[in-house]
């Protein structure tokens, strides 16, 4: 049988027996041999016990449990300390880098799967958990692709609308997701200008409130492959965002102005007011006498001050950044159709980010005409998902 073990109190309890039998008169021999022990142990416990009463021994008992505990959570503060530094100096957002992590950890400072979640705060379950994606998660990430090289100046938002009126069924954030872990990435442009303070002739005041309140127009330069040099004259409804006419020609006088004017008045009616710049083709005699003459209202930027025309240069910023900085045209009837062609998908396709990524001018969808007027019947609601890949 293994010796007994004796407890602090028990000790403690002992010698002070000790001390009683010695205060008898009897010797310390004999006091030894009625607590059970050798002398050698009695010397012992009196060097390491002497002199303490039962109470002190139990806080000296709970004193060394508290070291002892302070020296463990020290050695985990410094291994957590280790750890991190060893994962990463910055911070695991995504629960699949913190299960990473968490793996390199195990196997290289040994420590448990328990430990190694509570130093990433990566709970137990999720990092168990075997990730499984959607099912049509590679045929969206393919549109996504697709879409992204078809309209390379488009971020994930617009993508995303676009998905949407093609009929997925996906929010901002997975698209965004996809987007960049595929490394999608629209080019920074150049930094905005600083805003001036308004002058008080400013028409920076003059807001469009409806449909035909206000349009605004302004020129547009390029060149063809041979090196020459073309103008467009671009016209845009002010509070609907849609691009009502692009005309293109080798040179563009007020006398251009005034027929591109005349055939939007007939076939749009005639506006409230007319925005543009101070150009000589604007402020020419003919064009703002003709524009009063129909019924019209001229609105002149202030002289240097662009970004009072700020729906206009907008739209030719969009203009030069998603197709004329990217198409090589080669005579002056290819650049005619191309940029019509941009200018439809404009109007009725491109998501516009300040109408809530909805096209300004989308298509209408004409029913058949039946005996009652309504709409054919349908046998679901939803439409099926398109297959862009």
């Amino acid at each position: 049988m293994g010796q007994k073990r004796h407890k602090p109190e028990e000790i403690v309890a002992k010698l002070r027996q000790v001390d009683v039998l010695v205060s008898q008169g009897r010797s310390v021999a004999e006091a030894v041999r009625s607590i059970g022990v050798t002398q050698f142990t009695y010397y012992r416990w009196r060097k390491e016990f002497g002199g303490l009463k039962t109470d002190q021994v139990k806080r000296l008992k709970e004193l060394e449990k508290e070291n002892e505990r302070l020296r463990k959570a020290v050695s985990d503060l410094t291994l957590e300390k280790l750890i991190l530094r060893e994962a990463a100096f910055g911070k695991l957002l995504s629960p699949a880098r913190r299960r990473a992590c968490v793996e390199h950890v195990r196997q290289k400072f040994g420590v448990s799967e328990r430990f190694a979640c509570r130093v990433f705060g990566q709970h137990r379950s999720t990092q168990r958990k075997v990730p499984h994606g959607r099912a049509d998660e590679d045929a969206l990430t393919a549109d996504i692709i697709a879409l992204a090289s078809q309209y390379g100046r488009y971020g994930y938002r617009r993508i995303a609308a676009m998905l949407r009126d093609a009929g997925w069924a996906v929010n901002v954030k997975r698209v965004e997701r996809i987007w960049r872990r595929e490394g999608l990435k629209v080019p920074s442009r150049q930094p905005k200008k600083g805003r001036l303070w308004l002058n008080d002739g400013s028409c920076i005041r003059l807001r469009p409130q409806w449909a035909n309140h206000v349009w605004s127009y302004d020129f547009v330069e390029s060149r063809t492959h041979d090196g020459r040099k073309f103008r467009m004259l671009n016209v845009i409804d002010e509070f609907t965002r849609e691009c009502l006419a692009i005309r293109i020609d080798r040179r563009l006088n007020s006398t251009a102005v005034i027929d591109v004017l005349t055939d939007l008045f007939i076939l749009r009616g005639v506006p409230g007011h007319v925005r543009s710049d101070n150009g000589p083709e604007f402020i020419a005699t003919a064009v703002r006498g003709w524009i009063d003459t129909v019924g019209a209202k001229t609105a002149f930027i202030e002289p240097g001050s662009p970004w009072e025309n700020g729906y206009c240069e907008s739209f030719n910023s969009k203009l030069r950044d998603e197709l004329l900085n990217g198409e090589i045209f080669y005579s002056l009837a290819e650049a005619r159709v191309i940029i019509e062609a941009w200018r439809v998908h404009y109007n009725t396709v491109r998501p516009h980010s300040s109408l809530g990524y909805r096209p300004p001018a989308p298509e209408a969808i004409h029913w058949p005409s039946r005996d009652g007027g309504s709409p054919p019947p349908q046998a679901s609601t939803l439409a099926p998902r398109p297959v862009m890949h």
